[in-house]
């Protein structure tokens, strides 16, 4: 028989009625009171390492979950997560890149409706995430809910009143449940050692781009700017110190899958690159061009420039604004303009 860890982290599962509503207060062994069969399965230990609404969930608390497994790893032939399922992909996520490769597995599971309700699902979803981790040929970070083996890094909440609650996002369910048994259809890879990360960089933003976000993007980085201008000038100098020194060191990550996503003959450009073939434009054909009037506004270059690259001032000099700017210097654009 199997020995098998259960780490409680709250969540709906665990909780219970309180003057306050629903929260989680249940520990682990509470849980297995209530699903006897799983002592027929494998002997468990249990350990209670949070007891939290899934909504408060912080890299912190994976940090510590991956830390909870490696220190007891050789001790268990597989683990089983209590969560809450509003966060439960973000953990099963997080946890397969923090134990990568791992043979054991590595299953969480959670439930739409509290273990003490009769409609419970909590009873199914933990007797089948049992069964899973003591599988031979299951390995690593899955979700199991709803009868469905998931892909750690695949799993995504797609329903919130459903005990269909997860989905597997572009690949196929590792294996179904029924009637007590595993119906595996893929294998997932593992190592003969699995490979432990004890680090997560938290300064990660994630934009989501959609059509028409480009021009307000635009805009919000303009108005960004001012706006931090305006900070900057009333902050003490202690303090501007210390939000300089935080600036240098964050970042925004952009997560595209392709560039020709946009459609039709449109694509994203990084920035720089995008300044750097506006400016080489402007370089090259306006400095020499003596389009007036109305063929400035039929100009192609033009009309580029006024969508992707349009100046605080329209006012010319020349006929065309952006021969102005072109004659001035283009290294002298500001940010504003080029953005």
């Amino acid at each position: 028989m199997k020995n098998i860890l259960m780490i409680g982290t709250g969540g709906t599962i665990a909780s219970g009625q309180t003057a306050e509503g629903l929260a989680p207060e249940l520990d682990p062994s509470r849980l297995l009171q209530d699903t006897p069969r799983v002592a027929q399965l494998c002997r468990v230990d249990c350990l209670q390492l949070y007891s939290l609404d899934s909504t408060n969930i912080r890299p912190c608390h994976w940090l510590g979950l991956a830390r909870a497994i490696r220190e007891r790893y050789d001790q268990y032939d597989g683990f089983v997560i209590s969560h809450g399922t509003d966060t439960m992909a973000y953990t099963a996520a997080a946890l397969s890149y923090l134990i990568q490769g791992a043979r054991k597995p590595i299953i969480l599971t959670g439930a739409q409706k509290p273990i003490s309700f009769d409609s419970t699902d909590s009873k199914v979803n933990l007797t089948d995430a049992f069964l899973c981790a003591c599988s031979d040929t299951l390995h690593g970070v899955m979700i199991v809910f709803n009868g469905k083996v998931i892909q750690g890094t695949r799993a995504c909440k797609t329903r919130t009143k459903s005990y269909e609650a997860f989905s597997s996002i572009n690949y196929p369910y590792l294996a179904v449940l029924q009637d007590g048994c595993i119906l595996q259809y893929i294998e997932n890879a593992c190592l003969p050692e699995p490979v432990f990360y004890d680090t997560l960089d938290e300064r990660v933003a994630l934009l989501k781009l959609i059509p028409g976000a480009w021009n307000k993007w635009r805009s919000a980085v303009g108005f960004m700017a001012r706006a931090m201008d305006a900070i900057f000038v009333t902050m003490p100098g202690d303090q501007l110190a210390r939000v300089d020194a935080l600036a240098k060191h964050g970042r925004v990550d952009i997560n595209l899958p392709k560039a020709s996503d946009c459609g039709g003959d449109r694509m994203i450009v990084d920035t720089a690159n995008f300044i750097a073939i506006m400016e080489a434009a402007m370089e090259g054909e306006c400095k020499l061009c003596f389009k007036q009037g109305g063929e400035c506004k039929r100009c192609k270059l033009f009309k580029a420039l006024s969508v992707e690259a349009a100046p605080k001032t329209w006012e010319t000099t020349s006929g065309c604004v952006y021969r102005d700017i072109a004659m001035e210097g283009v290294g002298n654009m500001t940010e504003e303009t080029k953005i």
